[in-house]
Order: C-alpha cells, then structure tokens, then sequence
C-alpha cells in the first residue's frame, strides 16, 4: 500500500461515497462527473500540465504524469480539436469520467481505503458499491480538513481551496455540515472560493454543475 498523499481526484471520489453503504451521495445527473473532471483538470494545473486564466486553457507539458486517470485526461487536452478554455474542457473531460472514477476506485481499493462489494438487487441487476474501510484515517481527512476551513475561518492550501470548490459545486457540503454550520460559514466560504487564481478561473466552468456561480451565498453549499 502506498502512502502517498491524496489526489483531488481521488479525495472528490471519496467524499462522494456514503460511508456505510458505499453509494454516491451529493447532487444528481452530470454533477458528479463534472466534478471530477474538474478536479482531474485542477490537478493537472497543480502538477504543471496545463494552465487557465478567465479566458484560454495553455497545453504547457504533455508528458504523462503516471497517473492513468490523470494521464488519459491530458491525452484529451492534448488532442488537436481540444477545447481552448477551461469552459469547454469541463464537458469533454467529463464524458470519460465514469471510466476514471472505475481506475480512481480500484486504486483506493488497492490502498485499503475501500472495500469493493458485488451484490445483486432482486438477485438480477449487479450492484457494485464501495463502502469505506473502517479505520483508516484517510477516508475522514479530507471532510475534516474542509471542516477546519470553513468552521475556524482557516486560510487554505491551493489543494483544499479547490477541493473546498468542486464539494460546493456538487452539491457536497450539506453531507459534511449541518444547516446551521452552512449558515454561519457564508462569508468565509465566499472568501475562500475565491482565495486562489486557478480557482476563480475554473469556476466559471464549474458553475455549470450547479447552474450558479461559485460565489454567490446558497445554504445548500
């Protein structure tokens, strides 16, 4: 098992799984997918693959990175008729997402943070779920990393200032706060959205997933 730390991609994945039962959880219908791909699209920032601003998306290196969700997403950017803007890449990374999360899934599988459970529903239809290991650490982390920002009005990494953004765009954080919590920390998660370039730049795009944008004040996160 490695003990590397977390990728964006595979923290949205995580914080997107019922604890227990090992289903998804959060908003409905292309948020998830979406989510991830902007995630996949912030991590390959962060690892110096592409960079935005309001207006372009740059190729800067094409090399692969050895992560296979990660490297077919930058196959994708690095495509003659890819997308130019952050806008554009958000859908086309986002139609491969159901395949990275199945590389995503078994990776945290293969680290003993999930557990993969084959059952059948009226003993017909697979049902594949992938509840958390009991335990570890690393399943709670990043929901109390989240916690810490918004509740002691803490001041964020790069990482957790966009994982903070992609848990509100898809309809996460009412699953790590409760209604009251989400209230009080209005002002600060407004902050804290638009603390970072990279952030601000992608959240036009990310909007898409809830249908506003990233800044404004919504109790449901």
């Amino acid at each position: 098992m490695s003990d590397a730390a977390l990728t964006l991609a595979e923290e949205i994945v995580l914080l997107a799984l019922d604890d227990d039962s090992g289903r998804p959880v959060g908003r409905a219908g292309m948020a998830p997918d979406r989510a991830l791909a902007g995630a996949l699209l912030m991590q390959l920032a962060l690892a110096g693959r592409v960079d935005t601003d309001r207006d372009r998306l740059i190729l800067v290196d094409a090399r692969p990175t050895g992560d296979a969700a990660l490297d077919a997403a930058l196959a994708r950017l690095a495509a003659p008729d890819a997308p130019t803007d952050a806008r554009g890449a958000i859908p086309l990374l986002a139609r491969d997402a159901p395949a990275a999360r199945a590389m995503i899934l078994d990776r945290l599988v293969a680290r003993g943070l999930l557990r993969r459970v084959e059952d059948r529903v009226l003993w017909i239809l697979p049902d594949r779920r992938y509840p958390k290991a009991p335990g570890r650490p690393e399943v709670a982390e990043a929901r109390a990393r989240l916690r810490a920002l918004l509740l002691r009005e803490e001041l964020p990494e790069p990482h957790d200032a966009l994982l903070l953004g992609l848990a509100r765009a898809a309809g996460l954080l009412p699953l790590i706060f409760s209604e009251a919590e989400l209230e009080a920390v209005q002002p600060w998660l407004g902050v804290v959205t638009r603390i970072e370039s990279l952030n601000r730049s992608l959240g036009v795009a990310v909007a898409d997933i809830r249908g506003v944008g990233l800044g404004t004040t919504r109790r449901d996160g």
